[in-house]
């Protein structure tokens, strides 16, 4: 048994293809890890007799934001190629599962629309049937159901076990190019503070 590595005494920053490259990957996969968090809590907040709507619509936007980050054209780390090959390893619709998803994401983040409640006018009538008043109604939208909730925590773990093993295979790459310079260039390099 070989003791544990002692801690780097500096780390420097990274400016390669290969550290861009894994720090979008590290992005994703936190964005993963979040939307799963999120549902975990969702489905403890569901389970109560009387769910509270703010924890429940903060925590579902909140899930849906992360998830929806992942597809970044920008980035293009996952892409619906990414559920086309795990529908292939995992049984499940996930590409269908991943347009809703979006959809419910663009209602709960919509800058037009409330997306808690819809609303009607209607004029209160007297006995008579003249105008006595006007009456707003208010109807409110159905928190998410946990079976909802649960599929998206598992298509956001699946999927952040597909970003992990890209994630360890680009850390090698990483390590080469750094490897490649000498000691003196990286000590060039700007310092990362760890704190």
């Amino acid at each position: 048994m070989s003791a544990p590595a002692a801690p780097p005494t500096a780390v420097r920053r990274l400016d390669t293809p290969g550290a861009a490259g894994l720090a979008e990957l590290a992005a994703v996969f936190e964005d993963l890890q979040y939307a799963l968090r999120c549902c975990e809590h969702l489905v403890t907040e569901l389970a109560r007799p009387e769910p509270d709507p703010v924890a429940v619509e903060a925590l579902w936007t909140g899930a849906l934001l992360a998830y929806a980050r992942c597809f970044s054209a920008r980035t293009a780390v996952l892409t619906v190629a990414d559920l086309d090959e795990l529908e292939q390893e995992q049984p499940g619709e996930y590409a269908k599962l991943h347009a809703v998803l979006l959809k419910l994401r663009d209602h709960l983040a919509s800058r037009h629309v409330n997306p808690r409640e819809a609303f009607s006018i209607g004029a209160a009538q007297a006995n008579d049937g003249t105008p006595t008043g006007v009456a707003v109604v208010s109807s409110p939208r159905p928190l998410v159901e946990e079976s909802t909730v649960r599929l998206l925590g598992r298509l956001a773990y699946f999927l952040a076990g597909r970003i992990d093993a890209r994630m360890q295979e680009r850390q090698s790459e990483v390590l080469g190019e750094a490897a490649a310079l000498s000691p003196a260039e990286l000590a060039k390099l700007p310092l990362v503070h760890l704190s």
